[in-house]
């Protein structure tokens, strides 16, 4: 990327990456620590043309999930009504975020952190 002098590199976080977690401190840590390496690295990397962005998921249906609540169903939906859209976000809406953040399309993003959390970040 630096003798190309362009390139795009997209790091993945977690809502974990802005607020605290009870019973996660280790993820929790390794989320902040993805959010201000992703800045550190875009403010290295934006002169010389490369763009670094994360993307912060809020929950995913994924295994991920249903380890979190215990594979819980009452425990899943009571932490989904945190959620403003009330529902976990497909895993092809993370993926679609990554692949426009890594396109031409964000061609003037970089050092940003996109939240894709059904707008559990807004609150």
């Amino acid at each position: 990327m630096q003798e190309q002098r362009a390139g795009a590199i997209v790091n993945v976080s977690s809502i974990a990456g802005h607020v605290g977690i009870a019973g996660a401190s280790v993820y929790v840590g390794s989320k902040h620590a993805v959010e201000g390496m992703t800045k550190a690295v875009a403010l290295e990397g934006a002169e010389i043309g490369i763009r670094v962005n994360a993307v912060a998921p809020g929950p995913v249906a994924t295994d991920m999930l249903d380890r979190f609540v215990g594979n819980d169903d009452s425990a899943k939906e009571g932490f989904l009504a945190t959620i403003p859209a009330k529902r976990a976000a497909a895993v092809d809406e993370i993926a679609q975020t990554i692949v426009f953040l890594a396109s031409d399309k964000a061609g003037y993003l970089t050092g940003q952190i996109v939240a894709v959390d059904g707008g559990y970040s807004a609150q």
